[in-house]
């Protein structure tokens, strides 16, 4: 009978180890761990607790205010004695940016919160099982042994959340308000639109024939880009590597000078090379015979010039990368094909092209996301021109990136910007991920 009065009371008092601690970090930060006897953590979490509430009280308040109204109070002249002087008054993008350095730090205090919670009840468990909690030595200790990978993480991990995650967020809030040369703090408050920015892209017809247009351009640019560099690579990989060709070296080595040149040296030169009056190329043509052709001044023209400079630099990359691959293909491959009476045409087809095609899918995937922000190519060599008074602040070339950056850093249409900076970042993460999850490749590494 005393064996089990002493069984009951044992277990009730070890009951209380984890409850207790429970409900104490609950209350507050530290207190579960204190009650636990790890003092120092206790402390340490204490401080926390209480940066917490200043940041609850003081803080989340004025944070929650400023991004609900963006401001109330307008910057004004006001009349001081005899003279006016200039009263400031809220500044909504301030406003903004505060507000979600507050709330993300809130969010941030509320997990170790949680963390508290589960970090008390467990050692309450332990505790309860007879074991002895860790000295703060010894959790500082277990930390630096066995969590040090996450300890290193945890500063360029905060680095991404702050400097990434935070500016990709408020890029997303300008796009649901009226900021715009014309509405720019601290002159002007701003105000929250709503969708009225995605409406007028997608269904007002200044905004969605140029959305449209440049979209569908900027898809077929993509391709273009892609498919000319992956393929002029792919030859010029398959004539350097005949077994027939002298001086190799050299002329890999010649192949890969467009690339080793920086690209706004060969865009600025190419400029001048397809310049519609006094370039060199329509000087030759002109010599042959054949008319000028207006390279950067027609719209079409100039969609085939950037597409045959984006050539002129995209190929010798693809190029020493199809050498790569093609010098890990067996030769016994080639000699059986031989055997068989294959000709070159075939063993291209039927070995080379297959082994490059599945080993590059992944990286022309890359260059195909890549080459549709391919701002340099369009940007340094025709600016998005020629202008067309049909597009709403883009050009007969401008693509979604260029467009973009012109209707921030030329037009101020920040909030516009905004909605064709989403839509970018959507149509290029779900283009992406689906293509790399179908590419053979892929699908090997996630099976192993």
């Amino acid at each position: 009978m005393q064996e089990l009065i002493a069984k009951q009371s044992k277990s009730g008092a070890t009951k209380s180890y984890s409850t207790i601690a429970t409900i104490l970090s609950v209350l507050a930060m530290g207190l579960g761990q204190l009650y636990n006897r790890q003092f120092m953590k206790g402390i340490i979490l204490l401080a926390v607790h209480a940066i917490t509430l200043y940041t609850v009280i003081f803080k989340l308040p004025h944070a929650v205010w400023g991004l609900t109204t963006l401001g109330e109070t307008q910057t004004q002249l006001k009349k001081v004695g005899r003279l006016y002087q200039q009263v400031m008054g809220d500044h909504s993008v301030f406003l903004m940016i505060e507000g979600l350095v507050t709330i993300f730090a809130v969010i941030l205090l509320l997990w170790i919160y949680v963390l508290n919670i589960k970090d008390s009840y467990r050692t309450g468990k332990l505790r309860e099982q007879g074991g002895v909690p860790n000295t703060f030595r010894q959790t500082v200790s277990f930390v630096l042994s066995y969590r040090f990978p996450y300890l290193i993480l945890a500063l360029p991990l905060a680095g991404v959340f702050f400097f990434t995650i935070m500016p990709i967020v408020f890029m997303i809030l300008i796009a649901f308000t009226d900021y715009t040369s014309k509405n720019m703090p601290p002159a002007h408050l701003l105000n929250w639109t709503g969708f009225d920015a995605f409406r007028d892209v997608f269904q007002l017809k200044g905004w969605s024939t140029t959305f449209y247009k440049v979209t569908l351009w900027t898809f077929l640019w993509a391709i273009l880009a892609t498919l000319t560099g992956y393929f002029g690579g792919f030859g010029a990989a398959l004539l350097v590597q005949q077994k027939r060709i002298r001086f190799k070296s050299f002329w890999r080595t010649l192949f890969i000078l467009p690339y080793a040149i920086p690209m706004f040296v060969s865009m600025l030169i190419l400029q001048n090379m397809f310049n519609g009056q006094f370039g060199p190329v329509n000087q030759y043509l002109e010599l042959m015979g054949f008319d000028r052709i207006p390279w950067l001044s027609d719209p079409t023209w100039a969609k085939v010039t950037l597409v045959i400079a984006n050539f002129w630099v995209a190929f010798p990359v693809s190029m020493l990368m199809i050498i790569g691959i093609m010098s890990t293909i067996p030769k016994d491959m080639y000699e059986a094909a031989d055997i068989d009476g294959a000709s070159s045409f075939q063993k291209t087809r039927l070995i080379t092209f297959p082994s490059v095609m599945y080993s590059m899918a992944p990286l022309i995937i890359m260059s195909f996301v890549g080459n549709m922000n391919n701002f340099n190519v369009i940007f340094l060599l025709t600016n998005g021109n020629p202008i067309n008074s049909d597009l709403q602040f883009a050009g007969d070339t401008d693509i979604l990136i260029t467009w973009l950056y012109k209707l921030s850093m030329g037009y101020g249409q920040y909030n516009y910007a905004s909605v064709i900076g989403i839509i970018i970042f959507i149509i290029l993460s779900v283009f992406a991920i689906w293509n790399v999850r179908r590419t053979k490749t892929f699908k090997e590494d996630t099976s192993s």
